[in-house]
C-alpha cells in the first residue's frame, strides 16, 4: 500500500512545475508586453533637417609624396695632387660653366648645371688622393616629386593633366602638371602601385625631402545647387531620394537626381531647389539602444514610432550656406 501512494505523489509533483512554469511564462510576457507598449507611448522620432544650397563642388585624388632634386653633382679627383685655387664659397649659386676650383696638377673644375654650391670638403693648399670629394652642387630651385599611385586610381591618372603641390611644413602651393608615369607596376601586398611624376619649381626655404600632397582635381559643378551627403536616402535600387513636408505636415519622398561628389556634398541635378529643406530621422542613442533590445527579445520585430515627432534643425551641420560657396575636397590622400 505504501508504495502505491509514493507512485501517486509522484504525477501531482510533475503536475505543479508545469503549472509554475506556465505561470512564470506568462508573468515575464505580460511584462515584457507592457515595458515594449511603454517604448511604444514615449518614443519620439525627431528629425535633422538639412538646407539645399548653390555652390561650387569638387572632387580630387590627393598622394602624398617627397620632394626630390632632379640636378646634383659631387666631384671627386682621380689621382693625388692638391687644391690650388678655389673660386666658389658654400651657398653661392653657379651658371652652367662657372669655374668651381683648381688643381695643383692643372685640371680646373667647372660648373654642369645651374645651380648652388652646397658643401666645399677641402680649402686652398690641401693635398688631396684619388677619390676625395672635393665639392658638390645642386640645384634647389627646381625639383621633383614622385608619388605611387594604386591599380584602383591609375586610370584616373594621366601625362599632362593638371595638378596641385602643396607642401607640409610651409603649406605654400605650386601648380604643376603629371609629367610621366611608369606604368611597370611595383607591388604591395596584394595591391599593384605605379609611379607618377611631377616637377616643381620652388621658392626659398623649400628644400629636397620636404613632404608634400599631390592634389589632381577630376570633376566640378559650379553655381549649382548642393546639399550634404547625410541627407539621402536610397531605395531598394540605390536610386536616391529625401524627404520633404507635404500637405498635412507630412513627410513627403522626393527622388532627386545627383551629380559630382565629394563624400560631403553633393550635386543636385534635379528635384531640389536652393533653399528647400529636407528631413532625415535622428534616432537618440538610447532609443537605437532600447530598439536592439526589444528587437532581440521579439524575435527581431521592428518597433513602430509613435505619432509624437519633433523636429530639430540642423544647419550648425553645415560647412555654411552662403551662395557661392566652396566645396571642394574628397578623395582620400594614399
Amino acid at each position: 500500500m505504501a508504495k502505491s501512494r509514493s507512485k501517486s505523489k509522484k504525477p501531482r509533483h510533475i503536475l505543479r512545475k508545469i503549472i509554475l512554469t506556465l505561470v512564470l511564462i506568462v508573468a515575464l510576457g505580460l511584462g515584457g508586453l507592457y515595458a515594449y507598449d511603454k517604448l511604444q507611448q514615449e518614443y519620439t522620432v525627431t528629425y535633422d533637417t538639412y538646407t539645399a544650397t548653390v555652390g561650387t563642388i569638387s572632387n580630387s585624388l590627393s598622394f602624398s609624396g617627397t620632394l626630390q632634386l632632379i640636378d646634383s653633382k659631387t666631384y671627386t679627383v682621380s689621382s693625388s695632387t692638391g687644391v690650388r685655387a678655389l673660386y666658389v664659397t658654400e651657398g653661392q649659386a653657379v651658371k652652367k660653366g662657372d669655374r668651381l676650383l683648381t688643381l695643383t696638377n692643372g685640371k680646373t673644375f667647372t660648373a654642369d648645371f645651374d645651380g648652388r654650391v652646397n658643401v666645399i670638403n677641402v680649402a686652398v693648399g690641401d693635398d688631396v688622393s684619388n677619390g676625395e670629394e672635393l665639392l658638390q652642387i645642386a640645384d634647389f630651385d627646381h625639383l621633383k616629386v614622385s608619388i605611387r599611385v594604386d591599380e584602383y586610381d591609375i586610370s584616373d591618372v594621366t601625362v599632362g593633366e593638371s595638378c596641385r603641390i602643396t607642401t607640409t611644413a610651409t603649406d605654400q602651393e605650386y601648380e604643376s602638371t603629371i609629367a610621366s608615369i611608369n606604368y611597370i607596376s611595383s607591388s604591395t601586398g596584394s595591391v599593384a602601385y605605379y609611379t607618377a611624376t611631377s616637377y616643381v619649381d620652388v621658392r626659398d626655404g623649400i628644400y629636397p625631402g620636404m613632404q608634400v600632397t599631390v592634389t589632381i582635381p577630376q570633376e566640378e559643378a559650379s553655381n549649382v545647387v548642393i546639399l550634404k551627403m547625410d541627407a539621402l536616402s536610397f531605395d531598394e535600387t540605390n536610386r536616391a531620394f529625401v524627404y520633404q513636408m507635404g500637405a498635412g505636415e507630412e513627410l513627403t519622398p522626393v527622388y532627386v537626381e545627383t551629380g559630382v561628389s565629394n563624400g560631403n556634398y553633393v550635386e543636385i541635378k534635379s528635384g531640389l531647389q536652393a533653399n528647400d529643406t529636407v528631413y532625415v530621422a535622428a534616432k537618440s542613442a538610447a532609443a537605437s539602444t532600447m530598439t536592439s533590445l526589444f528587437s532581440s527579445m521579439f524575435g527581431g520585430q521592428r518597433i513602430n514610432p509613435g505619432t509624437n515627432n519633433g523636429f530639430r534643425n540642423n544647419t550648425n551641420r553645415q560647412n555654411g550656406n552662403a551662395p557661392g560657396g566652396n566645396y571642394g575636397g574628397g578623395g582620400g590622400q594614399r
